[in-house]
């Protein structure tokens, strides 16, 4: 199998990528692109991403055929959410069809406490089962008798006793007994809730109007009492922050655009609280005056050979100069320093001095040290949340595997994860998701609900990921223990053309006591979503692992995508990197031709941006080990089509 390095010298494939994104970005009929595209996913992760998309929709077409006349009519759609201890108003089930039905075939799970039952004088069911009409002239339950073909009509009732999520499966038949023609077989979901207990949140401290100067940090505290422990969210002008959910919330960098009214919203199962307003004014910086940094360089740690990205960001700045050990560096001039191939000759203490005609500013010091260790950085997990749609609207989110010797293979836990998601206060989940991987258009793992896997259990707790704490939710999760290298992709969709917000995460499971130089890694993220406001922002995590720093690539990609003919791209993204508090490292809007971005996106064999003064924007920062966070929103409210992508760079 060739590796990436091995097949970096064909950057010219990237061509019929641009065909693939043209076509799956229009929604258009990709069946004819495949072929074109089928070297392109040997070297870009975006590729994987395109055509799984095209895979999926190639195969629309098929899955109405396959559908039938049949249809299933419920009085209450599905999910239907229930309360443990509240009784159900009962739902009627019927299906659409020109024949009676006699009989009905019940599998899966119905909640504890309910039960299906035929009106017209059938049988009751609190399990799997038939649900089967009686003889010719018992009662109907409606003051006649039964007769000789008589449609039989489940009724869904009764009162939830246990918390969960519970699917069970109908399948209808034309006579009793599970005889005659037979319907396709559908799914009904019942979300139950545990009944509110406890103690509703309120405050014990608000938070405080604030008044700082463009380019300076503010940060807003607040803190509420509550049983259980409430969870937070901040909200700028009335609208959620996205990942903007602790006690806290800090702005690196204040601008005019961040003045307004900012409130928190505390949350627990009792209950709900929002707090009083606090009022950010924003001053503009005083003509004459020095620049002030937002963004300090960071200590980092490498192995020798490693690309190291010094990176900072100081408002009203109009040079920069960047020095090691006091001693300023020829050409060092841009708010980031690249170095290739450090060794211990570059080791020291770097700053930068920030220049404007009011004066100067000297950052903080950040030493550069080489480490000699085989556990290097790197990501050991990656992650995208989003909005998932419908048809070329669900989440698809593509990953390398690559960087160990030929033969060598990488034990992954692959997620899709919705109705969890609501236990960490997250809004309209998605109910139903289905994980489906895939390598090039071959799928090669699925999997729709997780059903308390013990092995998935054993591998969240190795991977040290949430857990996926009850057995009956209807999340997705796959362990692949030998996945060869090369360019996946996962498709997370919702059942029943479910949407909502979901998230697609991929897990290393590579211990790192065992992990050496020739051991594979995953080197990349790329997904393309349809970015919102509030919680519909698109957010892509990763995690550094190992006891080194690492180099990334970030890039958020809105206009260059215009050059494939995509409609309603993002027009001016804002891409934004946090730690793992939520506080903010660095942000940018609009990447300015920077040729160090143009270098090292040819690198990695990512595709080019050809207006230098377009507004996409990128990222090239080195970081330690750590969890971190890329979030992409309109830099002014706006909303459109996007492209996020996370690489390692050599």
């Amino acid at each position: 199998m060739k590796t990436i390095a091995q097949l970096s010298h064909r950057i010219s494939w990237i061509n019929p990528a641009a065909a693939a994104l043209i076509t799956l970005l229009q929604r258009s009929p990709a069946v004819r692109l495949i072929v074109a595209t089928d070297e392109l996913v040997a070297v870009s992760p975006i590729g994987a991403v395109l055509k799984s998309a095209l895979a999926a929709v190639a195969t629309l077409g098929a899955y109405d055929t396959l559908a039938g006349a049949t249809v299933l009519s419920t009085t209450v759609p599905t999910p239907l959410s229930a309360t443990v201890g509240v009784p159900i108003t009962p739902v009627g089930i019927t299906v659409t069809n020109t024949i009676n039905i006699g009989s009905w075939m019940i599998s899966g799970s119905l909640p504890p406490g309910l039960k299906l039952t035929a009106v017209e004088g059938g049988n009751t069911l609190t399990g799997p089962g038939v649900l089967d009409a009686t003889t010719p002239g018992a009662p109907d339950g409606y003051g006649g008798t039964v007769g000789g073909n008589t449609a039989t009509t489940p009724i869904l009732s009764g009162t939830p006793t246990t918390a969960g999520s519970y699917t069970f499966n109908l399948t209808a038949y034309e006579f009793g007994n599970t005889t005659g023609l037979v319907s396709n077989t559908f799914p009904y979901t019942v979300v139950v809730t545990a009944a509110s207990t406890g103690t509703a949140p309120s405050f014990t401290t608000q938070p405080q109007n604030q008044t700082m100067t463009a380019g300076t940090g503010v940060t807003f505290t607040a803190a509420a009492n509550g049983s259980p422990a409430p969870s937070y969210q901040w909200n700028f002008n009335g609208t959620p922050i996205a990942g903007a959910t602790s006690a806290t919330y800090s702005i690196a960098s204040v601008q005019a655009s961040n003045a307004g009214s900012y409130t928190v919203t505390a949350t627990n199962s009792a209950g709900s609280v929002t707090s009083a307003a606090s009022v950010l004014t924003v001053n503009p910086v005083v003509a004459g005056n020095a620049p002030v940094f937002t963004t300090q360089p960071i200590a980092v740690a490498v192995v020798s050979g490693s690309t190291v990205a010094l990176t900072v960001a100081a408002n009203g700045a109009t040079s920069y100069q960047w020095a090691k050990d006091g001693t300023a560096i020829p050409g060092a001039t841009r708010a980031t320093y690249l170095l290739s191939g450090a060794t211990a000759a570059n080791a020291g203490n770097y700053t930068c001095t920030a220049a404007n005609s009011g004066g100067s500013t000297t950052s903080t010091a950040a030493a550069l040290s080489i480490v000699n260790t085989t556990d290097i950085g790197r990501l050991t997990s990656l992650s995208t949340r989003a909005m998932v749609g419908t048809d070329a609207n669900v989440l698809i989110v593509g990953f390398a595997v690559s960087g160990g010797s030929a033969a060598a293979t990488k034990p992954l836990l692959i997620r899709g994860t919705g109705p969890t998601l609501a236990g960490f206060g997250v809004a309209g989940t998605l109910a139903d998701p289905a994980l489906t991987l895939y390598q090039s258009t071959t799928q090669i793992a699925f999997n729709d609900n997780w059903s308390g896997d013990s092995q998935i259990t054993s591998e969240d707790a190795a991977a040290q990921a949430f857990p996926l704490s009850n057995p009956g939710s209807l999340d997705s999760a796959l362990y692949i223990p030998n996945l060869a290298q090369n360019v996946y992709s996962a498709k997370v969709a919702g059942n029943n053309n479910g949407t909502g917000v979901a998230l697609a995460e991929v897990y290393d499971l590579t211990s790192s006591g065992s992990y050496t130089a020739t051991t594979p890694r995953l080197t990349s993220l790329s997904s393309r979503v349809q970015v919102g406001t509030g919680d519909n922002v698109l957010i892509a995590g990763f995690v550094i692992g190992g006891s080194s720093a690492k180099t990334m690539l970030i890039r958020a990609s809105g206009p260059a995508l215009n050059q494939f003919g995509v409609p309603g791209t993002l027009p001016d993204p804002l891409l934004t990197l946090y730690r793992s508090d939520s506080t903010v490292i660095v942000t940018n809007n609009g990447w300015g031709g920077d040729p160090q971005i143009v270098n090292t996106a040819a690198t990695v064999f990512a595709f080019p941006w050809t207006s230098a003064s377009s507004n996409d924007s990128a990222l090239l920062i080195t970081l330690p080990p750590g969890l971190y966070s890329a979030g992409i929103s309109g830099a002014s409210g706006d909303t459109g089509v996007a492209l996020v992508e996370v690489y390692e760079v050599p």
